[in-house]
C-alpha cells in the first residue's frame, strides 16, 4: 500500500508542477489592463487567492507583513509526500508585478506576475510567458 501512495504522490507531484510550468491552452492574455503598484497591494493584502491548477483550486493568503501562505487543499494533499501539502514564502510588488519566492514550491525560486482583475476573476502572466486564472476572496 505504500509503494502505491508513493508512486500516486510522484504523479501529483508531476501533474502539478507541469500545471504550474506550462501555459494554459485557454488562459487569457494579460494586457495593459495590469494592475499597479498601488491596486496590486489594494487587491491581494489580507485576501486569499484561489489559482486554478489542473481543476484543483490552490489558495494563497497574501498577510500584510510581506508573507504568504498557501496549502494544496485535500485532495491534493492526500497525494502529496511530506510537508508539500503547505508552503510559505515571502511577496512583494515591484515594477507593476506580483513577486513572490516560496520556501519550497517552485523551487523556490523568485516569479513575477502581471496581474488584471475583473470582479473577483484574477487573470494572470509570469515572466516567462505561463499564464492562468484565478479567483480572489474578499
Amino acid at each position: 500500500m505504500k509503494s502505491k501512495m508513493f508512486y500516486l504522490a510522484v504523479a501529483l507531484t508531476l501533474l502539478l508542477g507541469s500545471a504550474l510550468a506550462e501555459p494554459a491552452p485557454d488562459a487569457p492574455v494579460v494586457d495593459a489592463t495590469s494592475l499597479t503598484d498601488e491596486q496590486l497591494r489594494a487587491a491581494i493584502i489580507g485576501k486569499t487567492i484561489y489559482l486554478n491548477i489542473s481543476g484543483f483550486e490552490l489558495p494563497i493568503y497574501y498577510k500584510s507583513n510581506g508573507r504568504m501562505t498557501g496549502s494544496m487543499g485535500q485532495v491534493a494533499a492526500a497525494f502529496s509526500r511530506g510537508d508539500g501539502s503547505h508552503d510559505n514564502g515571502r511577496w512583494w510588488v515591484e515594477a507593476n508585478q506580483l513577486c513572490q519566492r516560496w520556501t519550497s514550491w517552485m523551487d523556490g525560486q523568485t516569479n513575477c506576475y502581471k496581474i488584471a482583475r475583473q470582479g473577483n476573476l484574477i487573470t494572470w502572466l509570469r515572466q516567462d510567458g505561463v499564464s492562468g486564472t484565478a479567483r480572489i476572496e474578499d
